[in-house]
């Protein structure tokens, strides 16, 4: 007896999520997709019509957690808090939801573990209950995105270029600094911290080289700039928001799942973190930690 309503928002969809996705592409950055899906369509739009229409929650199968807070007044504060499983962890694509929706969404599943689901699920004779995890973007799955990016921006060919010489740095790798070594077919089909997928010309393929990857993009110059993996590492790295600073210990995450980080501090924009970290990427989303709590996040702009 429960009324159930399909939404079409294929229209707002392709304007805010899939037009952005390649815009980013094509400026040299790397979007992240699901971040602006959920914050356009599912908590934006969705959430919009949810309440406009009488609902008190809308509820996500996000494995996400929500902390509701009573600081000095009677009024609560929300909180987004990371999930009991930290292996699926989504706070890392729910950071743009805004404070004040958190008071009326509900994330069943941020208290259950992932196996805790699948059991309840079986219980329940769900035919999802053995289903694949899904990956790939929000709302269309695990697609070729080099497919779709060659059907909407065609192929752009360019110089491979060597990564500039570092002191103290030696190896094929230096002695190579600066040279073209190759050719790639379009600026947007790589992304910071990728290994190879270039044309790397033959009198430079040796046995014993070490592998290459994505280290930056020359947009004026249409060059493609790799290096050894080491050269993918780094102890900082620059955010949009200039005025964020921190006055207790927090801890960052670049990527989602990824290692959490611990921050030494955040200048002028400038994020500097305890170890190094493999290859943040222009486009990104760089949030940030209290324990299990996101506090606030920022794009990357390296």
């Amino acid at each position: 007896g429960i009324k159930f309503e399909v939404l079409d928002f294929r229209k707002e969809y392709k304007e805010k999520v899939v037009e952005y996705f390649y815009s980013e592409y094509k400026a040299g950055r790397t979007p992240n997709p699901d971040v602006m899906c959920n914050r356009e369509i599912k908590f934006g739009i969705f959430y919009d019509w949810a309440i406009q229409n009488g609902f008190d929650y809308v509820a996500t199968g996000h494995y996400c957690r929500i902390q509701k807070v009573i600081q000095y007044s009677s009024n609560p504060v929300f909180q987004l808090m990371r999930a009991r499983d930290e292996s699926k962890d989504q706070s890392y694509f729910l950071w743009q939801i805004p404070s004040d929706h958190l008071s009326h969404v509900l994330f069943p599943l941020g208290e259950m573990l992932k196996s805790e689901v699948r059991a309840k699920a079986k219980e329940l004779g769900l035919l999802t209950a053995n289903k694949p995890d899904s990956m790939g973007i929000c709302f269309i799955g695990d697609i070729d995105v080099s497919k779709l990016l060659k059907e909407r921006l065609g192929e752009e060919e360019g110089d491979v270029v060597m990564y500039p010489a570092r002191p103290g740095l030696a190896g094929q790798g230096q002695a190579l600094a600066g040279t073209k070594i190759g050719t790639h077919k379009g600026l947007w089909f790589y992304t910071i911290g990728q290994r190879g997928g270039f044309e790397m010309d033959h009198k430079y393929q040796k046995p014993d080289m070490e592998p290459l990857y994505v280290i930056g993009k020359n947009i004026e110059n249409n060059e493609l700039v790799v290096g050894e993996r080491r050269e993918t590492m780094k102890e900082s790295f620059r955010i949009l928001d200039k005025n964020l600073s921190f006055e207790t210990k927090v801890w960052a995450r670049i990527r989602n799942l990824g290692e959490l980080q611990e921050v030494l501090s955040v200048e002028k924009g400038v994020v500097t973190l305890k170890d190094e970290i493999f290859a943040p990427s222009e486009g990104q989303s760089c949030v940030f930690y209290d324990e299990t709590q996101v506090l606030v996040a920022g794009s990357i702009i390296v």
